[in-house]
């Protein structure tokens, strides 16, 4: 409607030059392509943003997608163009001759290399873009990485202990050599045995569902103190959550607290802010009255009856 507006020609000419981007053959390939990498990722994203998520059936699902990924770059291409090609057909959009030279919208050919389409949107896209984002996911899910996600999840107390794996849980105290000498190895060993023994027997362990309340039942029932070199590794264990999960959540917010408005916010007031926005679900509890005594109280103030 705005392209057929004669009125305003900047915004005719922009509008059409958007729907002359939309209905080209290029926007269709990245649609297409963005939709399928979307869906094959979509399960292992929703996983690692579940508060109560289950780490083996997490890493499980990262295997499982590089392997369909790499598996779509080396047997997807013909698959993918079909789909693409059906799309142009059924909306009129002109498919171009994949062995023709390359000759991108808006752009001089000068500084084109000089290709087929074939190899551009073969090699150039489709190819490049599942490289860059296996290589993202190598990078943050390497063999160390869940090999040590893999031993976190021996602390799991669901369906009474389980997942509880003695050796995979010292190799896991192995990785933090600061907080574990060799001495204290050999007594987490010996905490352990007795650990895993204590908590299948007591039936107040046998109802808990992460390692975070597993923490703070041995916090209530005082076996902190009996289990120090336990209860110190379930806490680097919850650290290492916090500082994955929970920082780039924060970093998230932070975009939408500090804008342009509040570019020039001092440390303490921008942590305010943050606190209140990021634990917005606690706040919502506390009652307006609460907060008007809360300042009041504060120092004298004149209060409008």
């Amino acid at each position: 409607m705005i392209g057929k507006k004669d009125s305003v020609f900047d915004d005719k000419g922009k509008a059409q030059g958007i729907l002359y981007l939309l209905e080209s053959f290029d926007f269709v390939f990245m649609a297409q392509l963005m939709t399928t990498i979307f869906g094959y990722t979509n399960n292992l994203c929703l996983a690692l943003q579940r508060r109560d998520q289950d780490i083996i059936n997490a890493m499980r699902l990262a295997t499982l997608t590089k392997d369909q990924l790499q598996k779509m770059r080396e047997d997807g291409w013909e698959i993918h163009l079909n789909k693409v090609i059906s799309i142009c057909n059924k909306h009129g959009i002109v498919v171009p001759d994949m062995k023709a030279h390359y000759s991108p919208h808006g752009r001089s050919k000068r500084f084109v290399q000089q290709v087929s389409y074939l190899h551009h949107f073969r090699v150039d896209v489709f190819i490049k873009v599942i490289d860059l984002l296996l290589q993202e996911l190598d990078n943050r899910f390497d063999e160390v990485n869940m090999e040590l996600l893999r031993c976190m999840a021996c602390f799991n107390p669901k369906d009474g202990f389980s997942s509880f794996d003695k050796e995979k849980v010292l190799k896991l105290a192995t990785f933090y050599h600061s907080d574990f000498s060799n001495i204290d190895l050999m007594d987490l060993e010996c905490q352990l045995d007795i650990f895993i023994g204590d908590m299948r027997s007591d039936e107040d362990f046998q109802n808990l569902r992460d390692i975070s309340s597993l923490l703070v039942k041995l916090v209530e029932t005082k076996r902190d103190v009996v289990y120090s070199r336990v209860v110190l590794l379930i806490k680097l264990i919850l650290i290492i959550l916090v500082a994955t999960a929970s920082v780039e959540r924060v970093f998230s917010g932070m975009t939408f607290v500090k804008n342009k408005l509040r570019n020039r916010m001092g440390d303490q007031p921008l942590n305010d802010c943050l606190v209140t926005f990021i634990e917005k679900d606690v706040f919502l509890q506390v009652s307006d009255d609460d907060i008007v005594n809360r300042f009041e109280e504060m120092k004298t103030r004149r209060k409008i009856n």
